[in-house]
């Protein structure tokens, strides 16, 4: 079992150490934070444009009953 763990904590070493490891998180931070700052945009958009439906259908409701 000692071997097995001595294995895990000198890949965990290697992984450390390693620059390449160090970009590939950052990229992988970069993208996650991309992906969240389109999704609030989103969100917030379609609330935006919910409301501008809603204004055009309560105006044409009433152009409609006013003719």
């Amino acid at each position: 079992m000692g071997s097995v763990e001595g294995r895990v904590l000198r890949h965990i070493k290697v992984f450390w150490q390693c620059e390449q490891a160090q970009d590939l998180v950052e990229y992988a931070l970069l993208v996650a934070f991309i992906c969240l700052s389109g999704a609030a945009f989103f969100i917030g958009i379609g609330e935006v444009t919910s409301g501008i439906w809603g204004v055009v259908n309560t105006r044409l409701a009433a152009s409609n009953n006013a003719s």
